[in-house]
């Protein structure tokens, strides 16, 4: 493989990880306070929707990523009126929410544009690629971190910020103390609920990005499946990070290598398509099974 080979595939994976990052960090900040976020991969499914069709209607990306981001995040105060205030099941209600945004998308696609599964707007133009000064310039790393998508480079900022919430803000301290210790927080007078909204609002914001960068990042497109899958592998991401945003993102990294790599194993072996498609997966149920085992031996020594 020679170096420029290997450029193309890093520079491929931080755009394949974007996505994967962006709900990652959503589902993160949501596991903080104990809600595990089953509804990543509809409200990402909401976001690209959301994206491209209001992205075509006032002829704007931009726009269409404001619209996103406002209606997602509309959709997630449902949610998480539903999961804090009315103590729903969190695996039913994020079911419930995966499957609305499926069906809603689908009906409405034949309803107001007459496209089936998918739509690809004339017109519509996706979000910038910036080129970074001086380093666009540089042999090898210029070809892998220059020339990426705006919300690339805004996923990497808002994994920093996130760390920086969590662990050094008065309100991403608060919300850590809601989830591990819940009554010593309320006990100091925090409000549980309204952290729990925080959470899970941040978490619609999150997904709309995600979605959208699927959407109008690089292409201009949506369809029914865009999504494939990508939230719960966000979810794995989680759990490979412990709840770290930096470890998370060297997780969502690894995932969206393996995904470059496996539609390079189609294009380019004999070797049947299926077995690469599983790759990704197969991956996520490695990672999880590790993780699994890690804690059972922790277990076992504090035991002994």
């Amino acid at each position: 493989m020679n170096a420029d080979t290997l450029a193309n595939i890093l520079f491929a994976s931080l755009r394949v990880m974007t996505p994967l990052l962006l709900a990652a960090l959503a589902g993160l900040i949501s596991q903080r306070v104990n809600l595990l976020n089953i509804a990543l991969e509809g409200l990402m499914l909401f976001g690209a929707f959301f994206a491209v069709v209001f992205g075509a209607q006032f002829g704007s990306p931009w726009t269409g990523l404001l619209f996103s981001i406002l209606l997602t995040t509309l959709i997630t105060l449902i949610y998480a009126v539903a999961v804090v205030e009315l103590r729903a099941n969190l695996i039913v209600a994020g079911l419930a929410i995966n499957t609305l945004a499926v069906g809603l998308t689908s009906y409405l696609l034949v309803v107001m544009f007459n496209a089936r599964g998918a739509y690809s707007p004339a017109g519509l133009v996706s979000l910038p690629k910036l080129s970074i000064p001086l380093l666009a310039d540089a042999p090898v790393l210029g070809k892998i971190l220059s020339g990426h998508g705006v919300l690339v480079y805004l996923s990497w900022i808002l994994a920093g910020l996130t760390s920086l919430f969590l662990y050094r803000m008065p309100a991403g301290i608060h919300l850590r103390a809601v989830g591990e210790r819940p009554e010593a927080a309320e006990t100091a007078g925090i409000n549980l609920k309204a952290v729990q909204y925080l959470a899970l609002l941040l978490g619609g914001v999150l997904c709309a990005l995600a979605g959208a960068q699927l959407a109008i990042g690089d292409l201009t497109i949506f369809n029914n499946n865009m999504i494939n899958g990508r939230g719960f592998i966000a979810l794995a991401a989680v759990f490979f990070g412990a709840g770290k945003p930096g470890l998370t993102a060297v997780g969502c990294f690894v995932f969206g290598l393996f995904e470059i790599l496996q539609f390079r194993l189609q294009t380019s072996t004999s070797i049947p398509p299926q077995l690469p498609q599983m790759l990704p997966y197969l991956i996520v149920v490695l990672t999880l099974t590790g993780i699994s085992l890690q804690k059972a031996l922790r277990k076992k020594r504090i035991s002994v």
